[in-house]
């Protein structure tokens, strides 16, 4: 194992706060159980699933079901072994200091900024997608406008107390569960023919329009990619989990009470919108599948309510976007893998970190109106895949460090990955297989051509650091 001086992460532990840089200041610990609760189950609920569904459905059809199964599944096992490594080291920066200590301060480095450049890309994206949400209601408006304002909302909410931040997302995640809590038991009451004005579907729409696999393997394919990126945002709660009063114990009951919640969210809703009505109805490429099963049922102004719903899910992402990617960026510096004087904690809160990726987010938004079809678009690209490559990091790390961790401290390993390491070797194969299918498509192949250079610049500039910082060390003794 590659160990450096600066592999020694200040990463919490049983509850100790972190320290920041010179600071003489700690992240607070002001999240309690029912945030860290709410902000896993609210990272499975997101505008992919609300949004992003209709492309999947339209390319597999009825198989989506199958799809968001495997791709569900392949979650899951990412989540055990994420959550297996925070809850023996709870840390900022969750899978970025894992990875360091497991493979070498490279690596944290990689998978750190890469995850940083991807949660401020995504928040400039979710910004965008709200503001169009509101141009609906209020046509005569601009979009920046509203833009500017959900920055600066929550901008201020992470400058503030963390637990202003673990409030806001326990808001947003019960409105998001009570939508499609209610959704799930509407479907479930039409599938049965109970529901005033319907009747039973049974399997017409499953096996009758094509088939169960109306576009045969391919189009099960494109599904299955659609599936995979609409779950990212689950790792938000690792890092969450270091500003708890007990991290060990919340980000174990997260992470165990997440798996259902997937089963039940989206394959359970992709079952139902399937099942309900036919695959390719117009209304669903129009409306979204949401809007378009509750449409079916004559749901009053089923349309709105799902707008709500979405502008929720939007927000809650520009929340956590910012709270994870500032976490992520301080915790990097804080290692010395960034700018020092960025690395300042004030009120428990490291607010020049925030600043810098509310920045760098609205700094993105400015780029999609001026160049939107050049670097924008390349901002995208490079962190397209970019929650693949983070998942190989977690597997990988994981590997590693179970068996520090059985050798050293095995009293730690209150979270078990299930069946290790063949289910690990399992993962790491699923996200080979991902990154294969992203060859096929066009689209995607230039996706995963650019994360894949920035990717390897990012590693490149962490290997030089760290023999750099291994030669100091070695300069140092003599």
């Amino acid at each position: 194992m590659n160990r450096t001086p600066s592999s020694a992460a200040p990463a919490r532990e049983h509850g100790d706060a972190v320290q920041g840089p010179g600071s003489g200041s700690t992240l607070s610990n002001g999240l309690k159980q029912r945030h860290l609760s709410m902000i896993a189950l609210g990272g499975v609920i997101g505008a992919g699933l609300f949004v992003g569904s209709r492309e999947g459905i339209a390319a597999a059809g009825p198989s989506i079901v199958l799809a968001y199964a495997v791709s569900g599944a392949l979650v899951m096992l990412i989540m055990r072994m994420l959550g297996e490594m925070a809850a023996a080291n709870p840390a900022s920066g969750s899978f970025s200091v894992h990875a360091e200590r497991s493979i070498g301060s490279w690596a944290g480095f990689t998978v750190g900024w890469m995850f940083t450049a991807l949660l401020c890309v995504a928040v400039a994206a979710e910004a965008l997608g709200a503001a169009d949400v509101m141009l609906q209601w209020f046509p005569g408006t601009e979009p920046w406008m509203w833009v500017l304002l959900f920055m600066v909302i929550f901008t201020g909410t992470n400058l503030t107390a963390v637990s202003n931040f673990g409030e806001f997302e326990f808001w947003f995640a019960a409105l998001k569960v009570a939508a499609i809590g209610i959704f799930l038991v509407l479907g479930l009451l039409a599938i049965f023919g109970v529901l005033p004005g319907t009747h039973a579907p049974g399997t017409s729409h499953l096996t009758g329009d094509g088939g169960f696999l109306p576009k045969g393997v391919d189009g099960l394919m494109v599904g299955l990619l659609a599936s995979v990126f609409a779950y990212g945002g689950l790792e938000t709660v690792t890092i969450a989990a270091a500003e708890s009063k007990d991290p060990v114990r919340g980000v174990a009951g997260a992470v165990r009470t997440a798996m259902w919640r997937i089963a039940l969210f989206y394959v359970g809703s992709m079952a139902i919108i399937v099942t309900v009505i036919p695959w390719s109805a117009p209304s669903i490429a129009k409306s979204g599948p949401y809007v378009a099963v509750l449409d079916y049922l004559k749901i009053p102004a089923a349309g709105q309510i799902m707008n709500v719903v979405i502008l929720i899910a939007l927000l809650s992402a520009v929340n956590a976007n910012l709270y994870g990617s500032s976490r992520m960026a301080y915790s990097l510096i804080s290692r010395g893998q960034g700018p020092a004087f960025l690395g300042k904690v004030s009120g428990g809160v490291p607010r020049r970190a925030v600043l810098l990726c509310a920045t760098f987010g609205f700094f993105a938004v400015l780029l999609s109106f001026l160049w939107p079809g050049t670097l924008f678009q390349w901002l995208l690209n490079m962190v397209g895949a970019a929650v693949l490559v983070v998942w190989g990091f977690i597997a990988t790390a994981q590997l590693r460090m179970r068996r520090m961790l059985e050798r050293e401290t095995p009293e730690k390993l209150v979270v078990k990955m299930w069946a290790f390491p063949v289910l690990t070797w399992v993962a790491l194969a699923g996200i080979v297989a991902v990154l294969l299918l992203m060859l096929r498509d066009e689209n995607q192949r230039i996706q995963l051509l650019f994360t894949g250079g920035f990717g390897v610049v990012l590693a490149v500039i962490g290997l030089v650091r760290q023999q750099s910082l291994s030669k100091g060390a070695d300069l140092a003794e003599k």
